[in-house]
């Protein structure tokens, strides 16, 4: 087996290779290379097949006790300063690497159907590998610097898959406000980086956490310090996971097409900010503020994402708001303390949020027969139902996933969102309400998105409602209306520059799209198993870097069961009543969903203007900005330039008196001289 430690640098390696060899033949062979589309994508996928071998190889290695293995090599040495580069394989790393592998494979081989016309079919899939294969990298780092390298080369990737359709004004805003949002964290991580190696002399994990708690309860550093440092920290992972204050630019990301959405939102860019944070946890550990700071973030950052998805019509930017709320459980757990619980509900989210992505786009690659050119059509739900009859196989993993994801037992979701609830209630009560009204709440607009997608009459063919739907007031949707600019901006529309139209009805997805479907389908059901409190498997595998295996296994096998059923029959209660309010209001209208949003419409307002948080940054940081750099610009122009332009002034006019002094007579020079002199003289007397 040691064979296969030395090897495991080659799982990132792998994926980068396929990057280079068909990004090296469509820069050199342009039109060759897009001539052979799918031999290019059977050797990405290739590529990335034998990375995940690797990973489940490494994976059923830690499983059965081989210890963690690190290699490093010096990479940068100046006097007492060392930087290693390397790599290390512990319990966390491989789950990790199985997580992405596994997510990312489907993904690729979901993508030959759904990118089967865009012309930039073989560049997506050179993203796609370069992707992978930056999140793979930072996955095995063994320091924050590594780490750091890796974090910036993901959302390097990001920006370029985001805005994949750069020609669309949408599509090009959408990256750089998500390219703009993470270099405000990433800011912040590289100041905490900088910060903590000034403090502690280390990058290393754990030697920073061990070496930060020694200053502190020495006195030789403040705990202001400190907790000043892990903020900054925190910085990066609250941007790459979408965290209050900085989760604005996930929802925009949906512009690009969804299979990017579905690898950003399940195992890459915001996996990676919750699993920095797991890496740093001995950091965090120590300090009880800002564990505390991490725990409200996570646990507002869940309520907000979840309020804001009520009154999202459009499929994609409605699971956007719902991988905000989960990544805000996870970050709550981590805050809490329960550093297995977080991890547990990231896996079990990666998978049933993947199937949800991918089904959304089976939704559209149907429906865009249909509703022909107008792609933001494809995503409005309120042109869909009725699809199940059409397009069985996404009906039933869709279903699948809004079971899972709304903590239904015994599918995946509830098991890890369980976990993660109980335990906010042994830390604090009021984490635990505000995640159990969000989990009621996430039911709700799930089981919403399920009935006005897949049940109910087919609406798509009716021309009277596409033309009301452009040019009437959201209103007049009832909760979850669009605002009907959005819809003239254009979204995702994977076949927009060859789009097949005249249908009268959509269809199933081909094989390529349904089969990764069905296969993300098992671990979203069973994969919870693993979790259960009767005796939780990946609390024995995964636990605190603080802990001990013995401890974790203890921990894994000590379960107050009577509690257990109180808090799930809590969690499962309040899901079942989301569910039934909205299979009242969208799939029996006994409910009238535009009268209670008439009755309530500053909250309807809100939500539907996502709490005014883009109109609040529009006008102080974009629209603030500009005021300011027109005002420094004014002050550069009249101050600044002028006090240049009148120095240049001043030179010539003196130049120009003083060269009728310089005459050349000795006479003249003498008498200039005699005048100096006497004038001298004058003053001092």
């Amino acid at each position: 087996m040691e064979p296969l430690y030395e090897y495991a640098w080659l799982i990132p390696v792998f994926p980068l290779l396929g990057a280079m060899l068909v990004g090296s033949g469509l820069i050199s062979f342009n039109r060759a290379t897009n001539a052979l589309r799918q031999m290019n994508a059977v050797v990405i996928i290739s590529f990335l097949g034998a990375a995940m071998s690797m990973s489940f190889a490494l994976l059923w290695s830690q499983i059965h006790g081989h210890p963690v293995f690190l290699r490093t090599f010096e990479w940068a040495s100046a006097g007492s300063f060392h930087l290693t580069m390397g790599y290390t394989i512990d319990h966390l790393t491989a789950m990790m690497l199985v997580v992405v592998t596994t997510v990312a494979f489907l993904v690729m081989v979901y993508t030959d159907g759904y990118m089967a016309h865009d012309p930039g079919y073989v560049r997506f899939y050179a993203y796609l590998s370069l992707f992978s294969a930056s999140m793979l990298g930072l996955v095995i780092s063994p320091n924050l610097v590594q780490v750091y390298i890796f974090w910036e080369l993901v959302g390097m990737c990001s920006y370029l898959l985001v805005g994949f359709w750069y020609d669309r004004k949408a599509a090009a805003n959408a990256a750089q406000k998500a390219f703009v949002t993470n270099r405000v964290g990433d800011f912040g991580l590289l100041l905490g980086i900088l910060g903590l190696y000034w403090t502690t002399g280390s990058f290393d994990f754990q030697i920073i956490g061990d070496r930060l708690q020694e200053l502190v309860s020495s006195g030789q550093i403040s705990i202001v310090i400190a907790s000043i440092f892990a903020i900054l920290v925190f910085l990066g992972p609250a941007a790459k996971s979408a965290q209050f204050p900085l989760h604005v630019w996930l929802p925009d990301a949906m512009e690009g097409p969804t299979p990017i959405s579905a690898l950003i939102h399940a195992a890459t860019m915001v996996a990676a900010g919750v699993f920095l944070i797991a890496r740093m946890f001995p950091v965090f550990e120590g300090i009880p503020a800002v564990m505390n700071l991490i725990a409200w973030t996570g646990a507002f950052t869940a309520f907000l994402g979840a309020s804001i998805a009520i009154t999202q019509n459009d499929i994609k930017k409605g699971l956007a708001y719902s991988t905000i709320s989960q990544l805000g459980y996870m970050v709550m757990a981590m805050g809490i303390g329960a550093y297995s619980a977080g991890l547990f509900h990231l896996m079990t989210h990666a998978y049933f949020k993947a199937m949800l992505f991918l089904g959304s786009g089976s939704v559209i690659h149907g429906m865009e027969d249909v509703v022909g050119h107008n792609p933001a059509l494809a995503q409005d739900m309120r042109v869909m139902g009725g699809l199940r009859k059409f397009m069985p196989l996404t009906a039933t993993s869709f279903l699948v996933g809004c079971l899972a994801i709304s903590g239904i037992p015994p599918f995946a979701g509830f098991w890890s969102k369980d976990e993660i609830l109980g335990k906010a209630f042994e830390a604090n009560p009021a984490l635990w309400i505000l995640g159990w009204l969000t989990a009621g709440i996430t039911a709700f607009y799930m089981f919403r998105m399920y009935f006005m997608t897949f049940e109910g009459p087919f609406r798509g063919n009716s021309t009277q409602a596409k033309a009301e739907l452009l040019k009437a007031p959201a209103l007049a949707f009832g909760p979850g209306a669009m605002d009907p600019r959005e819809l003239e901006q254009g979204h995702d529309g994977h076949d927009s520059h060859d789009a097949h139209h005249g249908s009268e009805s959509p269809h199933e997805s081909p094989l390529t799209m349904t089969l990764p479907l069905l296969i993300l389908a098992v671990p979203s059901v069973l994969i919870g198993l693993l979790g259960t409190p009767f005796h939780n498997y990946f609390e024995a595998f995964i636990y605190s870097p603080n802990e001990t295996a013995a401890e974790a296994l203890q921990a894994a096998t000590e379960a107050d069961l009577s509690e257990f059923w109180v808090m799930a029959g809590n969690s499962v209660g309040i899901s079942l009543i989301g569910i039934t309010l909205a299979s009242l209001m969208y799939l029996r209208h006994k409910i009238d969903p535009a009268a209670i949003a008439a009755k309530i419409q500053p909250l309807y307002q809100l939500s539907l203007n996502k709490w005014y948080f883009d109109n609040i940054y529009d006008a102080v940081f974009v629209r603030g900005t500009r005021r300011i750099a027109r005002q420094v610009l004014e002050v550069d122009y009249n101050v600044v330039d002028g006090a240049v332009n009148f120095t240049g002034f001043l030179a010539v006019i003196t130049g120009e008196g003083l060269k009728y002094f310089e005459n050349g007579r000795a006479q003249f020079y003498a008498l200039i001289i005699f005048l100096a002199v006497l004038g001298f003289v004058i003053v001092a007397v």
